[in-house]
């Protein structure tokens, strides 16, 4: 069977909406992708300084821009495919959402973006709310990815991606453990934005500033790195708990990027050894996301993997870009098969499950 489908992903990252047309085909039970075109669309400004502050709204104001961001994806979606020529070539659109509230422990998560808005937008089949099922199961609802992986990108063992969070996926002896590492992106992005910058290019900024063995001490020590998997962060972690800390430093903008830089390295390490994750099996780790452009950072997990004896290894530009779109849009399409998309080995749920709410034109 083949499949012409669009991923989307907003992630903590704050970058913008990725979108991504792909053609899945299967035989067999064996699963190939082809990226055909993948974009990020920028926020506005507004969205910009809205998306932050989405946990302080009252329910009724909270639903409204719901609704609006579900209506800006589906017209960003539209204006895809007409400007890509991929009119009457899309089957489904697989869409994520913005994380707005993640609470596992009380059964709940909630992504910014009406799905029916899209398909009014579209005419187009859409899936969304992909967490929600695994969370009602006692899950963590996250990571979600290693689906994508198990059946894309299967010959790799180890897989990290470096977004706004940074998670983690071993695959050994056919038995999938994935978890959300640290904050990454998100924080870095924010101090970055303190000196005018987007973001920190290559990690140059970072790689200017000294290294503050109390602040990465203060931040090594925090509980979250303490558990072992099943486990996850929603984004309140990395904007409150991580960002006061590092403000309260005092540290000059450089100093506090080399000290986070080197953390988010260290838990790398850390969450390899503790979850006992480095087997005969293990021989590299593919880094995709945002992160694996940032020249310094990745020097950093190098240096500490390399006691570790794993190597480094950065695949193509599209899977680094989107591979996550690409895995929405993967998941996307088990949901219309009625197959299982999200393992409960992952997230600690009490069995697979589909996930995802259909919503037809």
């Amino acid at each position: 069977m083949i499949y012409h489908v669009i991923g989307t992903m907003s992630g903590s990252s704050m970058d913008g909406l990725d979108i991504v047309h792909c053609t899945f085909e299967e035989i067999g039970g064996q699963w190939s992708v082809q990226v055909n075109h993948g974009e990020c669309v920028p926020f506005s400004e507004t969205w910009k300084n809205e998306l932050p502050n989405l946990t302080s709204l009252s329910g009724l104001h909270l639903m409204l821009r719901h609704s609006a961001f579900g209506r800006w994806m589906g017209e960003a979606i539209h204006q895809f495919i007409e400007k890509n020529n991929f009119t009457h070539r899309v089957h489904l659109i697989a869409s994520h959402g913005h994380t707005v509230f993640h609470e596992p422990k009380q059964n709940m998560t909630f992504q910014l973006g009406e799905a029916s808005a899209i398909t009014a937008q579209t005419g187009i089949p859409v899936v969304s709310d992909l967490r929600n099922m695994d969370v009602a199961l006692g899950g963590q609802g996250a990571p979600i990815v290693p689906i994508a992986e198990k059946y894309l990108w299967k010959e790799e063992k180890l897989l990290l991606n470096i977004g706004g969070i940074c998670n983690i996926s071993s695959n050994q002896s056919n038995q999938f453990i994935a978890f959300d590492i640290c904050p990454a992106n998100r924080v870095l992005n924010a101090l970055a934005a303190f000196m005018g910058k987007e973001y920190d290019d290559q990690g140059n900024i970072a790689r200017s500033g000294q290294l503050n063995e109390v602040l990465l001490a203060t931040l090594n020590a925090l509980p979250y790195f303490d558990g072992l998997a099943p486990k996850s962060l929603n984004n309140e972690f990395g904007i409150q708990t991580v960002g006061r800390i590092l403000s309260e430093s005092g540290l000059n903008i450089p100093d506090q990027l080399k000290t986070y830089t080197e953390h988010i390295a260290l838990q790398i390490a850390r969450a390899i050894r503790d979850n006992q994750l480095l087997t005969d099996e293990v021989g590299r780790m593919m880094i995709t996301g945002g992160g694996a452009w940032n020249t310094y950072l990745i020097e950093r997990i190098t240096a500490h993997l390399n006691d570790l004896k794993i190597h480094v290894f950065i695949p193509d530009e599209n899977t680094i870009q989107y591979k996550e779109a690409i895995a929405m849009a993967l998941i996307g399409v088990l949901r219309w098969r009625e197959e299982n998309n999200v393992l409960c080995s992952v997230s600690g749920a009490s069995r697979d499950s589909i996930g995802g709410a259909l919503w037809m034109p």
